[in-house]
């Protein structure tokens, strides 16, 4: 477009020169070898340009000629290079769509019309051609050579470290990641590679300093350079809260900083305050984490703070903790809990009975079911609560890559994925169809709940055993299919009970475990049909 321009505007110049010319006529005169040569200046003007034209398209045409040799080896050089990179390119694609014969054939055409020290790329190819026909040896000796061409060097790293990955050399996988972490720090790939085995092998410090590089690279985001910061300073604050509180409770509050609602890192730095004796401080921070969100390891901490504590003092704290995030499940799962401690079985009967109530989950009924043995020790009715409790959906957890933990941890034991790991209810089932769980009503488990077992005065603590031996034997008595009329006989003479420790005793009513205590009772003789009951 430009030069369009120049040349329009050079013809326009000249085409008003000429015309500026006709319009102012004259003669121009020269005097050359004692002659006189007459001629109208525009004739004259037009002659000079026509001359200089000529001396251009002469040049022109030497040049021409005296470069043409070159001239036409560039060209014949030009033209099999495009044919090199055309078969490259379709090689490529050809690899990448899977198409191994064709993608051989196209590497093999390339290295023929192309050098490979002037293009990397056919080393790339045949490494791709040979990992897709299978010949790995191959494939990894091009990366190889790719790693040790400066040119390439990062290219051939990810080729051997993906070799190794796949054969499981999870040594040698590290050491290309960080290899090539060193050498570029901006690569993604290699940089979270070398977070995750640097934090599988618990080098904090390390990969603390390599997240520090990714994000002055702007590798990672801030918001989530963050994230994974603190997520780092709390698994270190972890391994020093033994031997370091000091430098524990430093870096839990750091992470805090970092992520507010981070519960892992609020518990360890109340832990680390209680071994300092920073009782109040640690409080603060366990209470506004379970503010922003509760957690029952955070009321487990917060209760159980100090060791030296009554059981009545600790419910004092669990409500207090209610107090904070009233009408919310942890919280009255925590009050309850302590309540049982405090052996206030009605209390923690009403707490555990509203938590179920209001999210019906395995907790609240194991929790109605642990009250229920410490008060009454009914076994039916405990194992009514246990029936609804399996039944019930499963309580939240640490679940990362299918893997279940029962505390936080900073890297997945699976994949080794870093801050994996959520906070949610676990899958019922691993694998099939998800089938839908009954709803769960803890109106209909109190309608459903056995009543408490009668006492005999002689013996309170095993008279519900011969409760259900007796109803045991009576149900086998109805049982008992009647005799034919031909083989009826005079009634046999009634004798007298022997002891129940002569014989096995019959299966108990609810199923409970065998009490010595029932040897001594007397029972009536066990029947030809037995009936087990469950």
């Amino acid at each position: 477009m430009i030069r369009l321009v120049v040349f329009v505007a050079l013809v326009v110049v000249l085409g008003y020169g000429f015309s500026w010319l006709a319009d102012r006529p004259g003669d121009l005169s020269l005097v050359w070898e004692g002659r006189l040569y007459q001629a109208k200046l525009i004739v004259a003007t037009s002659g000079l340009i026509a001359l200089i034209a000529v001396v251009m398209i002469a040049w022109w045409l030497i040049r021409t000629v005296w470069t043409s040799p070159h001239s036409v080896t560039r060209y014949f050089r030009a033209r099999k290079r495009d044919r090199g990179y055309q078969a490259l390119s379709t090689g490529l694609i050809a690899a990448g769509a899977g198409n191994a014969l064709l993608a051989r054939k196209m590497a093999a055409r390339s290295r023929g019309l192309i050098r490979a020290d002037q293009e990397p790329l056919i080393n790339l190819l045949e490494a791709q051609a040979a990992l897709i026909e299978g010949r790995h040896d191959e494939a990894r000796a091009k990366f190889e050579a790719m790693a040790n061409d400066p040119e390439t060097r990062e290219l051939g790293l990810r080729g051997l470290y993906l070799e190794a990955k796949r054969l499981g050399a999870s040594e040698a996988a590290r050491q290309y990641a960080e290899k090539a972490a060193d050498n570029a720090p901006y690569l993604p790939w290699a940089a979270q590679a070398t977070l995750e085995y640097r934090s599988q092998s618990g080098r904090w410090d390390d990969a603390i300093r390599l997240l520090e590089q990714q994000k002055a690279a702007r590798v990672v985001e801030k918001q989530d350079a963050d994230r994974l910061r603190g997520v780092l300073l709390t698994a270190r604050a972890d391994d020093k809260l033994e031997s370091n509180p000091a430098g524990a409770r430093d870096d839990a509050m750091h992470a805090l900083k970092l992520i507010a609602d981070f519960e892992p890192a609020a518990i360890i730095a109340a832990k680390a305050l209680f071994r300092e004796d920073k009782l109040r401080k640690a409080a603060s921070i366990l209470e506004q984490s379970w503010k922003a969100g509760p957690h029952p390891e955070i009321g487990r901490t917060y209760v159980l703070a100090r060791s030296g504590d009554s059981s009545v003092d600790r419910l004092k704290r669990a409500e207090k903790l209610e107090a904070l995030r009233p009408n919310n499940v942890e919280s009255l799962l925590v009050v309850a809990q302590a309540a049982l401690d405090a052996q206030d079985f009605a209390k923690a009967r009403a707490k555990a009975e509203a938590a179920a109530r209001m999210q019906p989950r395995e907790a609240a009924f194991l929790l109605l079911a642990d009250i229920e043995e410490a008060e009454t020790g009914d076994q039916g009715r405990v194992r009514h609560w246990l029936a609804q409790a399996l039944k019930a959906p499963r309580d939240p957890a640490w679940v990362a890559d299918g893997f279940v933990s029962d505390k936080w941890l900073p890297v997945s034991p699976i994949t080794g994925g870093l801050d994996v790991f959520e906070w949610k209810a676990p899958f019922g089932q691993l694998e099939g169809p998800v089938e839908e769980r009954p709803t769960i009503s803890i109106d209909a488990a109190l309608r459903t709940l056995p009543p408490v077992r009668e006492t005999r005065p002689e013996s309170p603590a095993n008279d519900h055993r011969i409760i259900e031996l007796e109803r045991a034997a009576t149900i086998a008595e109805a049982a008992r299919p009647a005799p034919a009329p031909k083989s009826v006989s005079p009634a046999p003479v009634a004798k007298q009970p022997e002891p129940v420790t002569a014989q096995p005793e019959p299966k108990p009513f609810y199923g409970m475990p065998d009490d010595p205590g029932v040897r001594n009772a007397k029972a009536e003789p066990e029947p030809k049909t037995r009936l087990r009951l469950f």
